[in-house]
């Protein structure tokens, strides 16, 4: 299957805005404020999706080969190898200003060294003016205001989206109730949350960086008493976690797939080019 991007089908849009401000809000997560010049574009698409989960693709190249953003990724493909071609990292939308004129992306952080990955540690280190290329928006969930009660559940990788659905529920739903179930590092992780009043935010802590043995949502998805009616589902973050929880919701609890909005964001292990190879495979598919 031809994908976008590449030759013979139309580009994807790229925005090309710039770092305002950053903002550490927990020892791992950093807040990127970008604006400029095509913010009005960019909002036009983002309203009009009007979707709680939007994401972008960031589009990151070699400062060596002295790129220039928007990137001809067709005309790139033609004089650059493989591994110098702008790579590409999804993150959530975490809010957009129409007044200000800006669009807030966070980014959980664990390190600033080479091990720690790629946008984590440059978001850390960005700095006012800095130029950033990314395409999009995507997404398509937002609470379903006529559902009996909502579950969202994911780790540190989906606190955005999860933060920027439960303020919409708070807007369209003030009334609705249900569960929120964030896992983080710590007690210093959390973040002040709107929601509506019916719906408990829980943190879980890991106690530390993810890994398989210390990540716990997955395993107290199952704890949670489950309501009666019909639930709308939001259930996001590492791949594995989330293949256990899609199977939990739908083999033992019946929850019809359009109820849910179920995706890996990442996959413990892979970097993301390899995470979104895998997602045409069956060890990446999260429905059978």
């Amino acid at each position: 299957m031809t994908r976008p991007d590449e030759p013979g089908r139309p580009a994807r849009p790229q925005t090309v805005l710039t770092v305002q401000r950053t903002e550490r809000l927990s020892p791992h997560l950093v807040r990127m404020t970008l604006g400029g010049e095509q913010f009005a574009d960019f909002h036009a698409r983002w309203a009009a999706k009007g979707a709680a989960d939007q994401y972008i693709k960031l589009l990151f190249t070699d400062p060596v080969l002295g790129l220039t953003p928007p990137y001809d990724l067709d005309a790139l493909r033609e004089r650059l190898t493989p591994e110098q071609m702008p790579v590409r990292r999804t993150y959530t939308v975490r809010a957009v200003d129409a007044a200000a004129g800006t669009v807030d992306v966070d980014f959980v952080v664990h390190g600033t060294g080479p091990d720690d990955g790629l946008a984590g540690p440059w978001a850390a280190s960005a700095q006012p003016g800095d130029t950033v290329a990314f395409m999009g928006p995507g997404g398509s969930y937002s609470p379903d205001p006529g559902a009996d009660w909502h579950l969202l559940v994911g780790d540190d990788s989906a606190l955005p989206a999860i933060a920027a659905a439960l303020e919409d529920l708070a807007r369209t739903a003030p009334d609705a109730v249900g569960t929120a179930l964030i896992e983080v590092g710590g007690a210093e992780d959390e973040l002040p949350l709107e929601a509506p009043l019916g719906v408990e935010v829980r943190w879980l802590h890991r106690g530390g960086d993810f890994t398989p043995e210390a990540t716990r949502w997955a395993a107290e998805l199952r704890a949670l008493p489950w309501r009666e009616g019909r639930v709308h589902a939001f259930v996001h973050g590492e791949r594995e976690q989330v293949k256990a929880a899609r199977a939990y919701l739908t083999d033992e609890r019946g929850v019809d797939r359009r109820s849910m909005s179920v995706s890996a964001y990442w996959a413990f292990g892979r970097a993301e080019d390899a995470f979104q190879a895998e997602k045409q495979t069956p060890v990446g598919q999260i429905f059978p």
